[in-house]
């Protein structure tokens, strides 16, 4: 998926500056795409070029003037377009610590469980994010309700996916060092005297 099919889906709610967008792809489209404010920077400047988007200048006091995007008719056309298109294959998983893990058996497996634990961390720090994010959305009502009433129902689809991800991340981070603790520690008792475990 390029990365300008995320910046449209993001556009969808609202016109926004390169921050503002930023920090929405930071709080909810970072559930499934993420990249860098200057690669965001770069693309909207692509896509304003093709006519994809359109911007306004916003005169500000005591502040730089921002650029305000907002999807045009084009950019609307393309949405529906890549909305039609049948997805490529899923992403195969590439994670640098499941490589670690997979090697823990010849290497510091403290070590392996204290990147576990930090990645536990992010995942419960993005789980709470999440969270607060859906309470928002809701605003009081039930999930069937909001199902019936919401103007927009993708954006909480999405939601509940990452939600689901970063579950799954805290499950399988608690399993993983509960087997490693219980590695280290057979590895240990197995040690004979003078042997470093």
């Amino acid at each position: 998926m390029a990365l300008r099919n995320a910046v449209m889906a993001a556009l969808l709610e609202r016109e926004a500056s390169g921050y503002d967008l930023a920090k929405e792809f930071d709080a909810s489209v970072a559930n499934f795409w993420t990249t860098t404010p200057q690669q965001l920077y770069r693309e909207l400047e692509r896509m304003e070029s093709e006519g994809l988007v359109a911007a306004r200048v916003v005169e500000q006091e005591r502040r730089p003037n921002k650029r305000l995007f907002s999807l045009t008719d084009a950019g609307l056309a393309a949405v529906r377009a890549y909305v039609a298109e049948p997805p490529r294959k899923p992403t195969a998983i590439r994670d640098e610590l499941l490589v670690k893990v997979q090697c823990a058996d010849f290497g510091d497996i403290e070590a392996v469980r204290a990147a576990v634990r930090d990645r536990m961390r992010h995942a419960a720090d993005k789980l709470a994010r999440y969270e607060r994010l859906r309470e928002r959305l809701l605003q009081g009502r039930s999930e069937d309700d909001y199902f019936a009433e919401a103007e927009r129902i993708g954006p909480y689809l999405t939601l509940l996916r990452g939600m689901s991800f970063e579950r799954e991340n805290l499950r399988w981070g608690e399993l993983t060092l509960r087997r490693l603790q219980q590695r280290a520690s057979a590895g240990a008792s197995s040690a004979g005297p003078g042997d470093t475990p």
